[in-house]
């Protein structure tokens, strides 16, 4: 049986980027479900479909394959196959992810993967609702998050240094939204699981926050 962490939070508050140090430090697996559910939002973007036509979404489900694998210890995520790691963190990717993972058929279609890694290794585990839906039973569970503010502009320099035009106030609407979205979801909203340990890093280094939650595990 693994032991496992779950981390919980909103859009831009660095659950990957916590997550895979901590891992790195406790030398576990990390299982970044936010890029499976992006892999599947290149799958329907690929296909030209709405998320709103939940039908065709159910549908696209059907002949997508979403598999992880390590390669020197990094992640790597395929779709059908492909490669699709360096895909995954683009805006509307981003969007369709949020938009298309509270359909309940692309939850089912990824859920057993999740929960076999879980089983079967020790892992942390991020995205909206590890703690509270995937791996209700997680040894230790966090909830990460930041201010509003606080993740538009780590955002905004992430971009900024990759030479991207972008706009702080769109980047904060567009966070604002997501939140809204993720949290009043009729499948799995975003919360705190009630044994949660709450890590607000608007204050924070990353090094603190790491250190944080390596407190808490094994």
């Amino acid at each position: 049986m693994g032991y496992n962490v779950a981390v919980d939070g909103p859009a831009g508050a660095g659950k990957s980027t916590i997550a895979k140090l901590v891992a790195k430090e406790k030398n576990y697996i990390y299982v970044d479900t936010g890029a499976m559910y992006r892999a599947m939002a290149i799958h329907f973007l690929g296909k030209g479909i709405a998320p709103e036509n939940v039908a065709d979404v159910a549908g696209a489900c059907q002949d997508a394959d979403v598999t992880i694998d390590y390669e020197d210890g990094i992640q790597q995520v395929y779709l059908n196959g492909e490669n699709v790691t360096d895909r995954l963190r683009t805006e509307e990717v981003g969007n369709m992810a949020s938009k298309t993972s509270q359909i309940p058929a692309v939850r089912e279609k990824l859920l057993e993967l999740q929960r076999g890694l879980a089983r079967e290794k020790d892992v942390i585990m991020d995205g909206r609702d590890i703690g509270t839906c995937i791996l209700p039973d997680a040894d230790v569970k966090i909830y990460l998050t930041a201010s509003v503010e606080t993740r538009a502009r780590r955002r905004f320099e992430e971009l900024k240094e990759k030479g991207i035009l972008c706009d702080f106030d769109e980047i904060a609407r567009d966070i604002k939204e997501r939140d809204e979205r993720d949290m009043n979801r009729a499948t799995a909203p975003l919360r705190k699981a009630d044994d949660a340990h709450l890590v607000d890093s608007s204050h924070m280094t990353i090094e603190e926050v790491v250190s944080a939650i390596c407190g808490y595990c094994k």
